[in-house]
C-alpha cells in the first residue's frame, strides 16, 4: 500500500477495544455536512458494536476538516482518527489510504460519504446481518436522497454496458415506459425486487459495507480513477471474483449528494471550474471502465460508436456544469 504525507493526525485511544468495523470517510470540501455525518455515526454506535472511524481529508479548503476535528471529544463512541492529506489524491487513493491506517483486525470496512447521515440502527443491523449471512461479501443500504426522499437509483444498478448506457442516456423514454424491464432498464436493473434483500451488480460508493478479507482479495479501490467510476469498478471486481454484493433495504442512509463536486446539486460549494472538471471526470471514468472491462466483449466495429456516445455525453455535462449548476 502506498504511503502518503500526512498534514495532521489525531489517534484514537489505545485503550479502546478492537473494532468490529472500520468506517472510512473521505472528505473534500463537505462544509458542515462532515460534522453532521460524524454526529449521526456517534449516535448510532453508542450502544452497539465497537467501531473505529478514519476520516481522510483530501486537502479541503473550506474548514470542514478543522471543524470536524473540534468535535473529537464528543465522538468517543466511534473512535475517530483524522488524517489530513497535503494534496487531493482522489476518492479511490484516499479510501485506500484510510484502509491502510485502519485496524487490520476489524472484520468489516464501511465506506461512507461525508454528506450522509445514518439511521441509528444501520451499523449494528448490517454487522448482525453479515454475521448471520456469511456468504454475503459486500452490501449497500437503502440510500435515500434527501432532496427527493426517494431511494438513490445508483444504489442498486447494473453495469453500464453499451446497451444499458444507450437506453439510459440517449433513449431514456424507453426505460421510463418499461421501468421493470431487464432489457430496456438494465442500467438500473429495474426487473429486480428492491423491497427485500436482493443481490445486485453494482452500487454507489457513498455507502459500501465490505468484509475485510474480500476487500483485501480484490485489492480495495482501483486507483486508476481519480473521481467517479471507481465504485463501479470495485463492484465489477467483486462480481468477477464471485463475491456477492447485496442491496439491504431494511437499513437506511440519507445522502445529500453532490456537495463537493457540484455536478448534481445547485447548492454545492464547488466552483464553476471544479464543476467542469468533475463533469469531464465522470465521462472519462466511463472510457476507463469500458477499456478495462468491456472492450473485448464487443466487436471492433462498434467501438467508435461507443466512444462517440461518451464524447457527446461529456459535451452535454460540461455545458450543464458551465451554465446550469451554481
Amino acid at each position: 500500500m502506498l504511503k502518503f504525507p500526512i498534514a495532521t493526525t489525531k489517534n484514537s485511544s489505545h485503550s479502546a477495544p478492537a473494532p468490529v468495523v472500520s468506517i472510512i470517510i473521505v472528505n473534500y470540501n463537505a462544509r458542515n455536512y462532515l460534522a453532521q455525518t460524524l454526529t449521526s455515526l456517534s449516535k448510532s454506535c453508542l450502544k452497539s458494536f465497537a467501531v473505529e472511524t478514519i476520516i481522510v481529508d483530501n486537502a479541503s479548503t473550506d474548514n470542514s476538516f478543522t471543524a470536524a476535528k473540534k468535535l473529537a471529544p464528543s465522538l468517543t463512541a466511534i473512535q475517530p482518527k483524522f488524517l489530513g492529506l497535503k494534496q487531493n489524491l482522489g476518492f479511490a487513493k484516499a479510501n485506500n489510504y484510510g484502509v491502510s491506517h485502519s485496524n487490520p483486525s476489524s472484520d468489516f470496512v464501511f465506506f461512507l460519504n461525508p454528506d450522509t447521515t445514518i439511521d441509528p440502527n444501520t451499523i449494528a443491523g448490517m454487522i448482525s446481518y453479515f454475521y448471520a449471512h456469511p456468504k454475503i461479501s459486500a452490501a449497500t443500504a437503502n440510500v435515500i436522497l434527501v432532496r427527493t426522499g426517494a431511494t438513490q437509483l445508483d444504489s442498486h444498478r447494473g453495469f453500464p454496458t453499451p446497451k444499458n448506457a444507450f437506453f439510459h442516456f440517449f433513449l431514456p423514454f424507453l426505460p421510463g415506459l418499461f421501468p421493470h424491464s431487464k432489457f430496456f432498464n438494465g442500467y438500473y436493473a429495474g426487473h429486480l425486487d428492491y423491497s427485500k434483500p436482493t443481490q445486485i451488480e453494482a452500487c454507489v460508493g457513498a455507502c459500501l459495507f465490505v468484509r475485510r478479507p474480500v476487500g483485501e482479495a480484490i485489492g480495495w479501490w482501483p486507483e486508476d480513477y481519480f473521481f467517479y467510476g471507481e465504485d463501479l469498478d470495485f463492484c465489477y471486481l467483486l462480481k468477477k471474483n464471485n463475491f456477492p454484493l447485496w442491496f439491504l433495504p431494511q437499513f437506511t442512509v440519507y445522502h445529500y449528494q453532490g456537495i463537493s463536486s457540484g455536478i448534481k446539486q445547485k447548492n454545492s460549494i464547488a466552483t464553476k471550474s471544479s464543476r467542469i472538471t468533475t463533469a469531464r471526470a465522470s465521462t472519462q471514468a466511463m472510457r476507463l471502465f469500458y477499456q478495462r472491462h468491456l472492450i473485448n466483449n464487443y466487436p471492433k466495429i462498434i467501438r467508435p460508436l461507443i466512444f462517440t456516445g461518451i464524447n457527446l455525453l461529456e459535451a452535454y455535462r460540461v455545458f450543464k456544469a458551465k451554465y446550469f449548476y451554481g
